[in-house]
C-alpha cells in the first residue's frame, strides 16, 4: 500500500470546487494523473455528475472529498457520492451510517481522523490518538484514511511519518502539499496517495495546471 504514491488531482481551491472545474479537466484529461476529484461544494449536483461521468469516460479513478463533521452532513455527502458514481469517498468524520452507504454502493470509504475543524480545514489532536482512532476504524472495515497531515497544528512531517508507518492501509495525505520539499517528505514515507488542489491554482509546481500535474507525477515516480 505504501509504494504507489498516487497523485489525486483536486479541482479545488480553499476547500471549494472551482466553478470552471470541467474546463480545467478538459485541458488536463490526458495528463499523467490517474486520480481526479473535487469537493461537495459549490457545484450543482447536475454539474458534478456530468464531470464525474466524463472523468470515468477518460479512464480516471474518481474521488469526492466531503468536508463535513456531522453525521447528517456526512450522510448527505455519501448520498451525493452514490449519485455521482465515484470510486472513493474521502472526508467526513466516521459514522457507521456513512460507511454503510458506501459499502452498499461499492464506494471505498476514507474518513478523516483526528479533530478536524473549519473550512479550509485544520487538524487538531495528538499523533497517538489519531493512530489509535485509525486502528479502531480498521476493525470496522474502512478502506483507508484521509489524513490532513499538512493542516496539522503540531509537527506535520512527524505526524505523517508516524501515521503512515504504523497504519498498513491506504493513507492519503490531503491538503497543503504545496512545495517540492513536501513532495520530498512524501517520497520518503510513501503513503498510498496525496492530494494537490490549491497549489496547482497558485502555480506552485509550474506555469499551467496541466504541466504542473505532469511535473509532480514525474517527480514522485
Amino acid at each position: 500500500m505504501k509504494n504507489s504514491l498516487n497523485l489525486i488531482v483536486m479541482l479545488t481551491h480553499n476547500d471549494k470546487t472551482s466553478m470552471n472545474a470541467y474546463d480545467i479537466f478538459e485541458k488536463c484529461k490526458n495528463s499523467k494523473a490517474k486520480f481526479f476529484g473535487f469537493k461537495e461544494k459549490p457545484l450543482p449536483l447536475s454539474e458534478m455528475k456530468k464531470l464525474y461521468k466524463y472523468m470515468k469516460k477518460c479512464g480516471k479513478k474518481t474521488v469526492l472529498e466531503v468536508v463535513s463533521y456531522t453525521e447528517s452532513e456526512g450522510i448527505e455527502g455519501a448520498k451525493m457520492a452514490v449519485e455521482c458514481g465515484v470510486d472513493i469517498l474521502m472526508g467526513t468524520k466516521y459514522f457507521a451510517s456513512i460507511h454503510d452507504i458506501c459499502e452498499k454502493n461499492n464506494i471505498k470509504y476514507m474518513p478523516f481522523v483526528g479533530e478536524v475543524v473549519g473550512r479550509p480545514s485544520v487538524l487538531k489532536g495528538t499523533v497517538d490518538s489519531m493512530i489509535n482512532e485509525a486502528n479502531i476504524l480498521v476493525e470496522k472495515g474502512v478502506y483507508g484514511f484521509d489524513l490532513l497531515g499538512y493542516r496539522f497544528e503540531g509537527n506535520a512531517p512527524e505526524l505523517n511519518k508516524q501515521f503512515v508507518s504504523k497504519i498498513n492501509f491506504p493513507v492519503c495525505v490531503a491538503g497543503s502539499v504545496d512545495s517540492y520539499i513536501r513532495l520530498d517528505e512524501l517520497k520518503e514515507i510513501r503513503p498510498w496517495a496525496f492530494t494537490i488542489g490549491g497549489a496547482f491554482f497558485e502555480n506552485k509546481f509550474g506555469d499551467d495546471f496541466c504541466s504542473q500535474i505532469n511535473n509532480v507525477c514525474e517527480y514522485v515516480k
